[in-house]
């Protein structure tokens, strides 16, 4: 595997441990795909670092189990949006 390649899936791992990021948002984060974040977290890290891999997937695990919940948020909001705005429109 090459250098940049195993230093990438160490400091993915390190930020998604520190923050609690969903792969999404580390994708976002360090300019790649969310499939290479994946591939990285699930594949490469555990041959490079199995305890951190353990903790990067008890995180995700649990960005999982929550992932209803931050979208349930997300539509509400949205919607709380659109609804000031056309108060604000009527006036």
């Amino acid at each position: 595997m090459k250098d940049y390649i195993e230093r990438r899936a160490m400091e993915i791992a390190e930020f998604i441990i520190s923050t609690e990021s969903t792969v999404r948002q580390t994708a976002k984060k360090f300019g790649v795909s969310k499939s290479t974040v994946h591939k990285d977290v699930t594949e490469r890290l555990p041959k490079l670092n199995p305890p951190a891999a353990s903790e990067v997937k008890r995180v995700l695990l649990k960005n999982k189990s929550e992932r209803h919940i931050r979208g349930g948020k997300a539509t509400r909001l949205k919607y709380k949006e659109a609804h000031e705005h056309e108060e604000v429109s009527n006036m």
